[in-house]
């Protein structure tokens, strides 16, 4: 048995044992762990973003740990157990890279993507987008139902096109802005941005990424203006607490 199997048997081991024995652990149900386990999933996703190798090995565990629990819950119930969802996935995966275990040729990722999203429909899914989750960030699910569109040829040529977008957007904008209603306002700042991310996913980067290291960067230089001002913020000016900005700026 490798290293890994024990672990995995251990932690099986143990919420049997904490399922039985621990008032807390008894009393959860699939609901009552729902926030915690996004929870969990966030810190997971902190962890990464700061590339904290022994954090992560942590929130692996922490999230295993939440997947694990659901399984047993649904043991119980006779639903299924954890055996039963590891080898469903083995089976989804299997039967949805054909180019490794069956005759099926592909000549980069993009058709790899293609033909993983042709597979689910013919799976019974009835839209592409049907696996992109309700509750995701607004911003990471404009990202998901673009990149899913995209493998079956709902896509610009090129990111020259993108960008023009972009630009017609922004003065749809400003439009609204001149009318001032501000329904029309929200619409268009939103197309602004659902334009902004697919501009982003044509440049290689993730918006959600790179938005969340503007935020670390923000937070970082506005507590330092907070840490370094001679006097309440409220009795500054813009232009005092604008060169503790800049010193932040090539401080920090």
């Amino acid at each position: 048995m490798s290293k890994s199997t024990k672990a995995f048997e251990r932690l099986l081991i143990i919420m049997d044992e904490l399922r039985e024995q621990c008032p807390w652990d008894r009393k959860q149900t699939f609901q009552s762990l729902r926030n915690l386990t996004i929870e969990e999933v966030y810190e997971l996703a902190d962890a990464i973003l700061e590339e904290d190798l022994p954090n992560i090995k942590e929130e692996i565990g922490d999230v295993m740990l939440h997947l694990v629990f659901y399984a047993k819950i649904a043991s119980e119930q006779d639903a299924f157990d954890i055996g039963d969802a590891i080898n469903a996935v083995c089976d989804k995966l299997i039967k949805r890279h054909p180019h490794i275990y069956g005759e099926v040729k592909v000549a980069d990722e993009a058709e790899v993507k293609k033909n993983w999203e042709q597979l689910k429909l013919q799976e019974g899914k009835k839209s592409v987008l049907e696996g992109v989750p309700k509750s995701l960030p607004a911003v990471v699910k404009a990202y998901r139902m673009q990149e899913k569109t995209a493998q079956v040829g709902f896509e610009w040529d090129t990111v020259d096109q993108v960008y023009e977008k972009v630009e017609e957007e922004l003065q749809e904008l400003k439009e609204a802005i001149s009318e001032q209603d501000q329904d029309h306002i929200e619409e268009e700042f939103g197309d602004v941005l659902f334009a902004m991310i697919n501009y982003g996913r044509f440049l290689n980067v993730d918006p959600e990424t790179a938005l969340e290291k503007i935020n670390k960067k923000f937070k970082a230089r506005f507590e330092y203006i907070e840490k370094h001002a001679t006097r309440d913020l409220d009795d500054m000016t813009l232009e005092e607490m604008d060169l503790l900005w800049n010193e932040a700026k090539v401080k920090l």
